[in-house]
């Protein structure tokens, strides 16, 4: 008899440690599926990391080739050197990935003085975001061929150096502003040409995302507390979204997306929608959000060596900002910063030493990430 106490006892014991680490989903009547429940740790950024960060715009920001110009041409003179079309944004590949670093040494200066490479990142920024250079910029954003060229996803990463210029108390950050000012002016103005002739948003997982590029620029106009330019992005993402319902999160990510469209959808509809009138919307947009044991799957990586498969970590990446910025605004979507954590510590082990195809972009894309965990 005391054997089949004891017995008792332990099974007990082994059911009562078992339900610690799992938990039981009843959703569905009659069903009883088992779900595992990790909790994840936010990564930090420290110094070491962020002198580990530094060292993939280091390495870009002037390296010519290969590059990637995404040029139309219009006769023979249109065909130069990357440099001389783009003297300040030349390097990493292509022009947008060029921008992206360029904010990321930004970045990384305000937040780390003590980057043990800190002179050389400051001689860089000096070095390509001169006035002259910005104004070769402009003028090739101003020939006839390239109105519409990085259109809006490189447009709104330029808004985002301008942004954290804008925010950074040093003597070197206001003459950079200074000079970047006409290319940031240009932009916006672009954008303001731009979305009002756009009927429809593009809902794409890489680069013409509208809601992507918009909330960028309205992070940017509410910095700069340029009311204008924020009530045009604002009405826009409302005529756009606004009546949105079951956007289809079980379609994502495609093979080669490096954002998501629902979520980034998400995101601008929050930058825009008081309170009430979000947590409403959202509901409708994405109900399967609100369960407390939702669970989204990493988007997997199979070669990292290929340009367009590696975007899957950058998909990571997005997805980990906008669900922190989410769950840090609203508590009822606290518990998403738990599937931010898993997809920012999925692909952050993968990014410094990584092959040029991921390299040359995904360390802005990480540290954005990083950033948003610890605002």
């Amino acid at each position: 008899m005391q054997k089949i106490y004891l017995l008792i006892l332990l099974l007990c014991s082994l059911v009562a440690c078992t339900s610690n680490h799992k938990q039981v989903d009843s959703e569905k009547p009659g069903a009883m599926t088992i779900k595992d429940t990790v909790q994840y740790t936010t990564p930090q950024l420290t110094l070491q990391q962020a002198n580990n960060l530094a060292e993939m715009p280091l390495t870009c920001v002037n390296q010519e080739y290969p590059n990637k110009l995404s040029q139309t041409i219009g006769n023979a003179g249109d065909l130069k050197e990357p440099s001389v079309l783009h003297p300040a944004f030349y390097g990493c590949f292509d022009w947008h990935s060029a921008v992206h670093g360029h904010w990321s040494m930004v970045y990384l200066l305000k937040t780390f003085p003590d980057l043990a490479k800190a002179d050389t990142l400051k001689i860089y920024l000096k070095n390509h975001l001169t006035a002259k250079n910005i104004a070769q910029e402009v003028a090739y954003f101003q020939g006839e061929h390239n109105k519409s060229y990085e259109r809006t996803y490189g447009w709104a990463w330029l808004l985002k150096i301008a942004e954290e210029l804008h925010t950074w108390d040093d003597p070197m950050a206001r003459e950079l502003e200074q000079n970047l000012k006409p290319l940031t002016d240009l932009l916006v103005e672009k954008y303001e040409e731009f979305l009002p002739k756009l009927n429809y948003p593009i809902r794409v997982g890489e680069h013409p995302n509208t809601a992507f590029g918009m909330s960028f620029a309205y992070e940017y106009a509410e910095t700069v507390q340029d009311t204008v330019f924020q009530q045009l992005l604002a009405q826009k993402a409302k005529d756009f979204y606004l009546q949105d319902k079951d956007c289809p999160m079980s379609w994502e990510p495609g093979g080669s997306d490096f954002l998501s469209p629902c979520l980034e959808e998400l995101n601008m509809m929050r930058l825009v929608l008081p309170k009430e009138e979000f947590l409403t919307w959202a509901a409708e947009f994405l109900p399967q959000l609100r369960d407390k044991h939702y669970d989204l799957a990493v988007g997997e990586v199979s070669d990292r060596t290929d340009g367009k498969l590696v975007h899957l970590d950058g998909v990571n990446f997005s997805r980990a900002w906008n669900l922190y910025a989410l769950a840090r605004q609203y508590p009822e979507y606290a518990h998403l910063k738990n599937q931010a954590d898993k997809h920012l510590g999925y692909s952050l082990p993968n990014v410094v030493g990584d092959d040029y195809e991921g390299g040359h972009w995904l360390g802005s894309f990480s540290l954005y990430a990083l950033k948003t965990a610890h605002q």
